[in-house]
C-alpha cells in the first residue's frame, strides 16, 4: 500500500458465525488461560491434523520429516512440498517459507499448524518448513530467534539446494508469537547480527504479536471470551522474556520501535482481525512499515478472531482468509 494508508488502529463488525458456532462447541478452548500446559494438550486434541477428520484435511503432493543441529540442540523440522510447486523445484527455483507457529512462545507444535500450512504451500507454490522450535518458559529468548536463524541459513544453504530452493527466494513467517519473532529476526538481520544469513524475501505476519497492547482499544474491545485472552498475553511475555531483558528491546517488540529504524526491510504481509486483542498492534506495525518506506501487503478481516489458520477447516471466511496469505506469498515470493 501506499504510504500513510495503513491506519493506526483496526475494527470489528460481527463475529463470523461459523467461527461463534466453532468457539461455542469448544468452549473450553482458550490461549491465555491460568493453565499453559493444559492448554498445550488441548490444542493437540483441537487442532492437530491427525484429529482432522479426513474431509477437513487439506491434501499436499508429500510432507518430509527431518532436522538440523542448532545452537541449543536438535530442531525438528517438518517440510510441506506441494504439487503446485512441483516444477520451480525441478527447475531448482522454488520459494520457501519458514514458519515459526503462535502460541505466545509457548503453546502450540507444529501438528497443529500443519492443516494450514498446507493450504498456504498449494496456494503459494511454496515449499513450508515448519519448525518445533523450543517453548518458553523451559526456554527463553533469544533461544527460538538463534533456531529461526539457524533454520534460515540452512534453507538458504545446503538444505535448501538439496530441495530446490532458490536461495534468494526464501522467507519468513508465522502467526501471533511466531509473527513477532518473524519481525524481530528481519530486524536482527538487518542490524548485521544475522551471521551468514541473507535478507528474507518476505516476512509474513499472521496476526503478530509487535509488541504488548496494553493501551489499545482492540485490547479491551476483546479482551476476554473469543479465544486469545488478552491479559494471557502478558504471561506468555513473562514466560519469553529473561530477567534484565526490558520488553521494549527491539528484538522483543519490534512494533515499539521508532520509524527511522525500521527502513530497508523485507516486503511484509501483514494480517490482522477485528476480534483480536492483537488487532491494533498488528495494524500499527503495519503502518509503521510502511511509513518507513517498506513494501507491505495488508489485510483486515473485520469479522475474524485471532487463530484463523488454525480454524479454517470450520469457518469458510477463515478459509478464504488462509487461501489470501497463500496467495500473497506465492505474488512476493515469486514476484508474480
Amino acid at each position: 500500500m501506499s504510504p500513510n494508508l495503513i491506519p493506526k488502529t483496526g475494527s470489528r463488525t460481527a463475529l463470523d458465525p461459523q467461527i461463534q458456532t466453532f468457539l461455542t462447541q469448544n468452549s473450553s478452548l482458550q490461549l491465555g488461560g491460568t493453565d499453559f500446559l493444559a492448554e498445550r494438550k488441548h490444542h493437540t486434541q483441537v487442532f492437530a491434523f491427525h484429529n482432522h477428520p479426513p474431509i477437513l484435511q487439506a491434501s499436499i503432493d508429500h510432507v518430509e520429516f527431518t532436522a538440523i543441529r542448532g545452537p541449543h540442540g536438535t530442531i525438528p523440522i517438518r517440510v510441506f512440498y506441494p504439487r503446485s510447486g512441483e516444477e520451480q523445484k525441478q527447475s531448482r527455483d522454488a520459494a520457501a517459507l519458514i514458519y515459526f507457529h503462535g502460541g505466545g512462545y509457548t503453546v502450540g507444535s507444529v501438528d497443529e499448524f500443519e492443516n494450514g500450512l498446507r493450504i498456504l504451500a498449494e496456494e503459494s507454490g511454496a515449499q513450508v518448513y515448519a519448525v518445533e522450535y523450543r517453548l518458553a518458559p523451559e526456554w527463553q529468548f533469544p533461544t527460538q530467534l538463534d533456531e529461526y536463524l539457524a533454520v534460515l541459513e540452512w534453507v538458504q544453504g545446503k538444505g535448501g539446494a538439496e530441495r530446490g530452493v532458490n536461495p534468494q527466494l526464501v522467507c519468513g513467517g508465522g502467526d501471533s508469537a511466531g509473527g513477532n519473532m518473524t519481525a524481530a529476526l528481519a530486524l536482527r538481520v538487518k542490524d548485521g547480527k544475522g551471521g551468514r544469513a541473507q535478507p528474507m524475501r518476505a516476512q509474513i505476519l499472521l496476526y503478530p504479536e509487535a509488541r504488548i497492547p496494553f493501551d489499545t482499544p482492540a485490547a479491551s474491545e476483546n479482551n476476554s471470551g473469543i479465544y486469545l485472552e488478552c491479559n494471557g498475553i502478558f504471561s506468555f511475555a513473562d514466560h519469553y522474556l529473561p530477567r534484565g531483558t526490558p520488553p521494549s528491546h527491539r528484538y522483543i517488540s519490534p512494533g515499539m520501535q521508532p520509524i527511522s529504524s525500521l527502513r530497508d526491510l523485507p516486503a511484509a504481509a501483514v494480517y490482522t482481525n477485528g476480534f483480536d486483542p492483537l488487532r491494533d498492534v498488528g495494524v500499527e506495525y503495519a503502518s509503521k512499515l510502511d511509513e518507513a518506506g517498506n513494501q507491505v501487503v495488508w489485510h483486515h478481516f473485520d469479522t475474524l478472531p485471532h487463530g484463523f489458520l488454525q480454524m479454517a477447516p470450520w469457518s469458510e471466511k477463515a478459509m478464504k482468509a488462509t487461501k489470501q496469505v497463500g496467495k500473497d506469498l506465492g505474488e512476493l515470493a515469486y514476484g508474480k
